[in-house]
């Protein structure tokens, strides 16, 4: 039923605990594979793919161009697109079962959906955080690439797929929908916050602030990656 594709490049520290959480929808066949969409990754990560049994698809370096791959091989009626350092909180399976559910029925019209926005770190930064995003999902309809995003193969195509952009390409897709076709489901996608503690939770929000701004200034999506870090 869904073809989970997930990019990689040396992603060997976070990779297994994201495989780990999609393993009960796997076993109910609500996950009929899972992709690795690799883009030349030198650490474990391809030895972590080969040991899960998950299937390897190798990409020209960029999310864009790897998502794109990933959905190019995905034998899937659904996508779900999820971040190698992002964890689906127990519960998942059978809300994003209940939304497909609606959609293929035709109880609501065809749609994609995106998990709700958690890091796996205590204390009060990562809680401002999360409401900020919240706060941005609610007002913008604008989910991140690390809020997973389970989509329609019908309605991917319909948009044009994944564009080859180094970053941004989530918002990229996103923006592509219509309102009424975006769904946020209450499932938390717990996203390893090792960034934010390396940058430190303010210099980390307020890049990720800048970098969006820039880019609805058309500023190029290389130069993006680069601030970005």
């Amino acid at each position: 039923m869904i073809s989970v594709i997930i990019p990689t490049f040396n992603a060997e520290r976070s990779l297994a605990p994201t495989l780990a959480s999609l393993v009960p929808a796997v076993v109910d066949s609500v996950v009929q594979e899972a992709i690795i969409a690799d883009g030349g990754s030198t650490d474990a990560t391809i030895a972590i793919t080969e040991a899960a049994g998950t299937r390897l698809v190798e990409a020209e370096r960029g999310r864009g161009s790897q998502l794109e791959a990933g959905a190019a091989a995905a034998r899937g009626d659904w996508l779900l697109f999820l971040h190698a350092d992002t964890v689906l909180e127990q519960g998942w399976k059978e809300e994003a079962q209940a939304f497909m559910e609606r959609v293929e029925n035709g109880r609501r019209a065809p749609a994609a959906a995106a998990f709700r926005f958690a890091l796996d770190d205590e204390g009060l930064m990562p809680r401002i955080v999360e409401r900020l995003v919240r706060l941005r999902c609610f007002v913008l309809k604008l989910p991140y690439g690390d809020q997973g995003l389970l989509i329609p193969r019908a309605l991917y195509n319909r948009l044009g797929g994944f564009r080859p952009l180094p970053l941004m390409e989530d918002v990229d897709l996103v923006r592509r929908l219509k309102r009424s076709e975006l769904v946020m489901l209450k499932s938390r996608a717990i996203t390893n916050a090792r960034r934010y503690r390396q940058d430190g939770y303010l210099s980390r929000t307020l890049r990720n602030l800048c970098c969006i701004l820039l880019y609805y200034l058309r500023v190029p999506a290389r130069t993006l990656a680069r601030l970005y870090g």
